[in-house]
């Protein structure tokens, strides 16, 4: 135990590079697909540009802090079991869960873009890229609150925070056009 507040530490350095890599992601899809609607020679420049950006975060920065992320977390659960019993850890079991299944899908979305499929619009990439604000704003507060969370008050919350959200975007997309 006299080295739990190490592997927290890095646990916690590690998750936010790991997000930091998972909200910059997108908007390298968002500029990559802008940029096919660019005329010649510009969008094969911008295009390639892209995807060694992609590349660089996604394999350099995101895939590694993402794995040191989840092996320290699990670390640290090996070191305090208790915790697995507690209802704001189980909530943030099930966060995690889904951010690492957005990580997934975000791999499989990186992949198609490198060979030339665009299937998502620019406009999709932008709400793809909130979902992992509201995973962050959840976890942090299951985190920080722990079992003293009103789970009345974090639905609540949650569902203010994605509306919003939609509202900006939708607001940004009048702004932009």
């Amino acid at each position: 135990m006299e080295y739990f507040n190490y592997i927290k530490s890095l646990h916690i350095i590690f998750v936010i590079t790991w997000f930091a890599g998972l909200f910059y992601i997108p908007r390298l899809f968002i500029y990559y697909i802008e940029a096919s609607f660019k005329p010649d020679p510009e969008k094969k420049i911008l295009m390639d540009q892209f995807i060694i950006m992609m590349n660089r975060l996604w394999f350099i920065i995101t895939w590694p802090s993402s794995i040191l992320a989840i092996i320290f977390g699990l670390w640290m659960i090996v070191l305090v079991p208790n915790w697995l019993f507690e209802n704001w850890m189980i909530a943030k079991l099930g966060f995690v869960f889904l951010l690492v299944l957005y990580h997934l899908k975000t791999h499989f979305i990186l992949k198609e873009l490198q060979s030339g499929l665009i299937k998502y619009s620019s406009n999709f990439m932008r709400i793809w890229n909130e979902i992992t604000s509201v995973i962050l704003v959840s976890v942090v507060f299951l985190v920080v609150l722990k079992n003293n969370i009103s789970w009345f008050k974090l639905t609540v919350g949650l569902i203010i925070f994605i509306s919003s959200l939609l509202f900006i975007i939708k607001l940004y997309k009048r702004f932009r056009n």
